[in-house]
């Protein structure tokens, strides 16, 4: 497989960090010269969902996956995109190599608390997202992400929702926090 050099994934990070408009462009002249980099595959997909374009989003994160199954990042974002596209059943499904994971790895813990969440378990996921942020070392911006939705999980826990939440709503608690990470939603 020919994978681009870590100097042009360098460089597309920091373009793509800088909120550089021409991001996609860049991603694109790579890909063709790189087809089968997961990595690349893996970028195009986050700056879609960004620019809410789901279809092609979702394409692009299971490229990513099938060239590289073991792309541990990939896939737990895969299943984060369906989780919050509604998919919960295909996010499970993504996410479950994740769980033969070391018992130490932070997507381990942080897909066993998605799990929960999934749930409407909150206090179970809030543990168990705490403890992969704590084991998180090689991915700390995701830990920004997860803080968010422990901010949430933690206001519903202390309404005294959650596990005693009205079952006989039409969108559980957990979807409606989830709607706030949808590339259409609200990130505050």
């Amino acid at each position: 497989m020919n994978l681009c050099s870590d100097a042009e994934i360098n460089a597309l990070v920091a373009a793509i960090q800088g909120n550089d408009h021409d991001d996609l462009a860049q991603v694109d002249a790579l890909l063709a010269d790189y087809p089968q980099d997961p990595r690349l595959h893996f970028m195009r997909g986050s700056i879609l969902a960004g620019r809410q374009r789901p279809i092609e989003a979702h394409a692009a994160l299971a490229k990513a996956v099938t060239i590289a199954p073991e792309f541990h990042l990939a896939r737990y974002q895969l299943g984060f995109f369906e989780l919050t596209s509604g998919e919960a059943d295909n996010a499970l499904s993504t996410w479950g190599p994740l769980l033969r994971l070391p018992q130490d790895h932070y997507l381990r813990h942080f897909v066993e608390g998605m799990t929960h969440l999934i749930r409407d378990e909150f206090a179970e996921a809030i543990t168990l997202m705490r403890s992969g942020m704590a084991l998180n070392e090689e991915n700390p911006p995701l830990n920004n992400d997860i803080r968010l939705l422990i901010k949430e999980c933690e206001k519903l826990a202390s309404d005294g929702r959650g596990e005693n939440a009205d079952t006989d709503t039409d969108q559980s608690l957990t979807s409606l926090i989830l709607g706030q990470f949808t590339p259409g939603g609200t990130r505050h």
